[in-house]
């Protein structure tokens, strides 16, 4: 079935509005143009509604509040677009919003040759305005991600106005596990749909700060790649020259093929996921043609990250670089405290791999443990094994992923010296 045929069953969001009103403390979060509105935030609605239905939220006074997208799916059951000013919610709304995303990334599309980037997220959810969707781009494939249902009935506008803003080759559809869940309001769209162009044959091949990467935006994790670390993975480059490295967590070997490129003799990409190490090969296969990525001698191990550590340990292996970047352990409140010790003990393994002088690059991606408690959960551990960290920098988002929001926060990077 093609997307064209789809459309004519997809609902459509004209039609009139839902009336909203809210607590005081909810009134106030939304001045401050917070992104969200909660069910429990929501004192009275003029009707019941489907996902995707426009619902405006009126102050106290009874004046025009915000507007965003109904979901009665979600806790958060309304999405803000606009806030304080009313607008008619359209294609050509879509295409200002996605306009002005596009000039925020023009840095990275304009890179010089040697440093060409073709893999960047163009839109990023809430901070830029438009909450539970993302767009990234790989070369000439632009994949959009849907959280929520809300959605689906905006998607055709959505699309006529990204191939005003930035015409592709090819549009993906990725959704949400939640929203892979919820068939009956997805009206035949399914994860990893082609909205448009010619179906995939295999993995996009596309270029970061000058190095060649493969994304699989129909099975890869998030989108395929993960594009957020682009500047981290830039930072270990210039730390790798004549360097040992470890890389725990390596996904498709994203920091592996930098930290090559930066010098390193031998790197060594640890991932539980089989297809994700023979794609790290391959990144490094890509890159061949550099002639430190062509002499780094480079090996991968499918196994369990902390397994693999404490085999390492075990056999006295030692590193002058560990970089470890685990998946998000926090995904909700009740989980902060496991994800909190999974970090410390992380920085204690990567401690014992680590000779004297080396260097701990330890990431997070967790938005629910706060950047300073990750920050002196590393340096305690630390201090645990005797070895006080000393800070080259704390890193954070990247340009392509601004913040707008205190919720919306989660990528946390320390880069540190360990005596």
């Amino acid at each position: 079935m093609t997307f064209d045929s789809i459309l004519s069953n997809l609902p459509n969001p004209a039609g009139s509005n839902i009336a909203v009103r809210v607590t005081p403390a909810a009134e106030r979060a939304l001045r401050k143009g917070h992104p969200w509105c909660y069910e429990s935030a929501i004192t009275h609605q003029s009707r019941e509604g489907i996902p995707g239905e426009l619902a405006v939220i009126f102050d106290s006074k009874r004046s025009f509040l915000a507007v965003g997208l109904y979901d009665p799916t979600s806790m958060i059951r309304v999405r803000i677009l606009q806030h304080w000013k009313s607008a008619q919610i359209n294609t050509d709304w879509f295409a200002e919003r996605l306009e002005k995303a596009s000039q925020l990334r023009s840095p990275l599309a304009n890179t010089p040759p040697e440093r060409r980037t073709t893999g960047y997220r163009l839109v990023h959810g809430e901070n830029d305005g438009l909450p539970g969707l993302v767009i990234d781009r790989y070369a000439d494939t632009l994949v959009i991600k849907l959280y929520t249902p809300a959605w689906i009935p905006h998607l055709a506008a959505v699309c006529t106005a990204l191939s005003e803003i930035h015409p592709a080759e090819r549009l993906i559809l990725r959704l949400s596990r939640s929203l892979q869940n919820q068939p009956a309001l997805l009206y035949g769209l399914h994860d990893g749909f082609v909205l448009s162009g010619p179906e995939l044959d295999g993995p996009i091949l596309f270029q970061e700060n000058g190095l060649f990467f493969e994304s699989d935006p129909i099975q890869g994790q998030k989108t395929g790649f993960f594009l957020d670390q682009r500047e981290n993975r830039a930072r270990v480059e210039t730390l790798a020259a004549g360097k040992s490295v470890l890389n725990v967590f390596a996904y498709t070997g994203g920091f592996s093929v930098y930290a090559a490129r930066g010098g390193a003799s031998q790197v060594i990409s640890v991932d539980l996921s089989k297809p994700a190490c023979d794609a790290a090969l391959r990144n490094m296969d890509h890159n061949r043609q550099n002639p430190a990525v062509a002499t780094a001698v480079h090996k991968t191990i499918a196994e369990d990250a902390f397994v693999v550590m404490g085999q390492m340990k075990a056999e006295n292996a030692l590193f002058d670089l560990v970089i470890i970047d685990p998946p998000m352990f926090a995904q909700n409140q009740t989980q902060i405290t496991a994800a909190i010790s999974a970090y410390r003990r992380l920085t204690q393994m990567g401690l014992s791999l680590l000779r004297p002088g080396g260097i701990l690059v330890q990431a997070s991606c967790s938005s629910r443990v706060d950047a300073e408690t990750f920050f002196n959960t590393i340096h305690q551990a630390a201090r645990q094994t005797g070895r006080s960290l000393q800070e080259i920098e704390r890193t954070g988002h990247a340009l392509d992923h601004p913040i707008s929001y205190p919720e919306g926060a989660y990528l946390k990077c320390l880069f540190a010296k360990a005596p």
